[in-house]
């Protein structure tokens, strides 16, 4: 008699990528999120917005579920006098009936290797799992399952992660873990939907073409022990002031990155995304939107005047 929708969504789905993290597309910006150990690493504080919309378009066939939609707020600074970084970020993803927000801290470990840096993080904090059980039709009306289970109901977990990175002038990898504790929810259910540890995998190298011209080359590699899917792309910057370029994410979209940067000291950056879906289309809307805005100010601890470096920080 179990034939809930919702064991579909929160057990089920469990093998289907992003339900339990969100995705980005622009994770070159974003390694923050990915990994611990890059809070305070770019040597500036850092602010980042991000607002994603997954399947523009869609609609489901009942309810107002809609499609997914993403929203993310980062900070992270170095702190010299305790030999690191520290940051902190906010996380709302909303999936139909199912909602995701997490609150997470984080402190990295600097460590100085000739002329490149180490760092080792960890990051605390909380995950919370709303359900609308408003949103959901039970193909048996009679299922005791039911009983008690109208509109929203919340859940709230800690959540554990550590990561590394090993970062030089032209490239940088870092590995993160994520969801450590692996927290259940159930919600009064007799079966459990439980946060999977996830690992990421970030890279990237810099190539100057000429002194006008830089190249990047990125790539993300997402598993949680059960299913891996990797991102590979690769960007142009022009003087520091603009960019563009490709990527592909494994089995789904290809994608456009563009961005801008603005102010005279090029601390202010947007950028956009358009992925454009070529795998399950009958299932999803062709197109997906992404929205960055980045501000970098400098950390001056010595009192005395700062002069800024144009040269671009990611």
């Amino acid at each position: 008699m179990k034939k809930i929708l919702l064991y579909i969504l929160l057990f089920g789905m469990q093998q289907v990528w992003a339900q339990q993290d969100p995705q980005f597309t622009q994770y070159m910006f974003n390694t923050f999120y990915f990994n611990p150990a890059f809070a305070g690493t770019e040597g500036v504080t850092k602010i980042t917005g991000i607002y994603r919309s997954q399947w523009l378009g869609y609609t489901p066939t009942f309810g107002d579920g809609g499609a997914p939609t993403t929203q993310l707020l980062s900070a992270h600074t170095p702190i010299p006098k305790i030999k690191g970084g520290i940051g902190a970020y906010i996380v709302n993803d909303k999936l139909g009936p199912l909602n995701n927000f997490e609150a997470q801290f984080s402190y990295a470990y600097h460590i100085n290797v000739r002329d490149a840096k180490v760092s080792l993080g960890v990051r605390a904090g909380i995950f919370s799992q709303r359900v609308d059980f408003d949103l959901y039709r039970a193909t048996d009306p009679n299922d005791p399952l039911l009983a008690g289970k109208q509109g929203k109901e919340s859940q709230l977990r800690p959540d554990l992660a550590v990561g590394a990175l090993y970062r030089k002038e032209k490239y940088y990898v870092g590995v993160g873990l994520s969801h450590l504790n692996q927290a259940s929810y159930d919600f009064g259910l007799s079966q459990q939907n439980q946060l999977k540890k996830h690992i990421y995998v970030s890279g990237g190298y810099f190539y100057d073409l000429n002194f006008d011209v830089r190249i990047q080359f990125v790539s993300l590699i997402k598993s949680d022990f059960t299913k891996t899917s990797f991102d590979l792309g690769a960007l142009a910057y022009f003087k520091d002031t603009m960019w563009g370029g490709l990527s592909f994410r494994q089995s789904e979209a290809a994608i456009l990155i563009l961005g801008y940067s603005l102010l005279a000291d090029k601390s202010l950056k947007v950028g956009y995304s358009l992925d454009y879906i070529i795998n399950d289309r009958k299932a999803k809307q062709p197109t997906s939107h992404e929205l960055l805005v980045a501000y970098s100010l400098p950390v001056n601890f010595s009192g005395k005047k700062v002069i800024r470096t144009p040269r671009f920080r990611y």
